[in-house]
């Protein structure tokens, strides 16, 4: 006899349906799963094994042969071993899935018939929906993260008993309710805290509100780093739309919880300069996600930029300017959405002294060239917002100056100003303004006379590239939003000029 489960698996971050089919047939004892199988999936035969007999069911002696379908898709993890069990003791009669047509199963076997919880539970969800299914079975500790998937009947399991009570009707599961996410106060770092440095905070709060990448340069304890982990604090609330693209990631990743099934605040991740490029962008003959990915709709904060291996840099290329990273293996392809603003921070040479008023450069003039040169010119043209952030003096250190600007004022302008993008664009267009393409530059950012002498001046000054041109432009645009007017003035577009790369990295 021949049962099919449905169930669902992953392919990159986007699930898919795979149905499990189920076969006892006479002949020597055995069992067999089909199907592109991986370790963890044939492993599954002895955990199927074990939590069958501890629920108290016979195993079934005869040829029991377990085909995942599509069977030209690799199949990976523990997902599929909830879908086995139930296929195998429908097969022999045990249980029955009359009234659970349109039902999905999946989650991980203890052996003892306990459920654990499993990765990537909400793309999986989603792909439930989107093929039909009504009703989805899976570890109780998944449930709140499955409920995420609007329009699906989510039933939370403990035990392979409790399923099978469910389905000969005994005792019947109760649907998980859909998981609310209470209000929450802003936490974390402020920019309260930081002394003095008014022109960087000046320029985060731009890149903030209108999602560019920055680079800070300066020496040693200017502060970079604490104005970089205190970026988060200024950005506007993730959308619906934006905390479900996140969190699908995480969820494969398994860094979701029963506790916390959803991504509520925008990412911050600071991976450390040894990292490689697959590390990076993600990989791996499974392949994951990959930091750029971790930091979709946040922040990906590089610090020391120049210790960072060149390859690993120049993977960076592709994302910053499509928003996605494009794995292909000879297996096949996955995409990763990856649209997350670059913030980078590095010294101004080796000994990171050069150009301090202390005069303790040790460097030569072609130690902080070589130094320098690891940043390749591409790079530089893709960062929108440059800055050099200089030594404070002790009056600013020792808080003798005017008590700093807190975030949460910051943020109400950068809000004002993305608010206005958003009405500008609608809901099917760019969600920011560093996301503008040649149709938005050419509608919304008109240059009367004044603007366009200022930067054609410019243009052969700076070496300007296209790519660089329209940066500008893009920066003028959010400078004009935090402002309040609705065409780029004189002033605002000298600003955005003013954050280009210095002439000693473009040197």
């Amino acid at each position: 006899m021949v049962c099919n489960v449905a169930s669902l698996g992953l392919y990159g971050v986007a699930g898919y349906p795979v149905d499990a089919e189920c076969a006892l047939s006479g002949g020597l004892p055995a069992f067999d799963v089909v199907g592109l199988p991986d370790a963890a999936v044939r492993e599954a035969r002895e955990r199927v094994r074990s939590a069958i007999k501890s629920s108290g069911f016979d195993f079934p002696v005869s040829r029991i042969t377990v085909n995942l379908a599509p069977a030209d898709r690799r199949k990976a993890g523990t997902v599929y071993d909830l879908p086995i069990l139930v296929g195998i003791l429908c097969a022999g009669g045990q249980l029955s899935l009359k009234g659970e047509q349109s039902a999905a199963f999946l989650g991980e076997l203890s052996l003892d018939g306990r459920l654990r919880p499993v990765s990537g539970v909400l793309p999986m969800a989603l792909a439930a929906r989107r093929a039909g299914i009504s009703r989805l079975f899976l570890p109780a500790d998944n449930a709140p993260e499955a409920t995420l998937a609007d329009g699906l009947e989510v039933f939370p399991v403990r035990t392979v008993a409790e399923l099978a009570d469910h389905l000969t009707g005994e005792r019947p599961i109760s649907p998980a309710p859909a998981w609310r996410d209470d209000p929450f106060p802003a936490q974390g770092p402020d920019f309260a805290e930081v002394k003095g440095q008014e022109h960087t905070k000046r320029a985060l709060e731009v890149a903030a509100a209108g999602g560019h990448h920055v680079l800070m340069s300066g020496s040693p304890g200017s502060g970079k780093s604490m104005m970089a982990k205190r970026l988060p604090s200024i950005l506007p609330d993730l959308t619906r739309a934006e905390a479900l693209s996140c969190t699908e990631i995480y969820s494969v990743m398994g860094l979701t919880s029963k506790e916390h099934p959803m991504v509520r605040r925008r990412p911050f991740r600071a991976p450390h300069h040894t990292i490689s490029a697959a590390g990076m962008t993600g990989g791996g003959s499974s392949p994951k996600p990959g930091e750029i990915s971790l930091a979709h709709n946040g922040v990906l904060f590089l610090d020391e930029l120049p210790e960072f291996h060149s390859d690993v840099l120049e993977v960076l290329r592709q994302p910053l300017e499509d928003g996605v990273a494009q794995i292909s293996r000879v297996s096949g392809s996955v995409t990763y959405p990856s649209r997350f603003m670059l913030v980078c921070a590095m010294n101004p040479c080796k000994c990171g002294w050069y150009g301090h008023p202390s005069g303790r450069c040790t460097c030569t003039e072609q130690a902080v060239r070589r130094y320098l040169s690891r940043l390749s010119g591409p790079m530089l043209d893709r960062i929108d917002i440059c800055v050099d952030v200089p030594a404070l003096d002790y009056d600013e250190l020792s808080g003798a100056s005017a008590p700093a600007e807190r975030s949460e004022d910051i943020r109400a302008r950068v809000n004002a100003a993305r608010a206005i993008q958003t009405a500008r664009y609608g809901p099917d267009g760019p969600a920011c303004n560093a996301q503008m393409g040649p149709r938005e530059l050419r509608e919304y950012c008109v240059l009367d006379e004044s603007c366009q002498q200022l930067i054609r001046g410019a243009y052969d000054r700076l070496g300007l590239t296209a790519r660089g041109y329209d940066r500008i432009l893009r920066v003028a645009r959010t400078i004009a939003d935090l402002d309040g007017s609705e065409d780029i003035a004189v002033h605002h577009l000298a600003e955005a000029l003013q954050y280009r790369p210095p002439e000693h990295l473009r040197a």
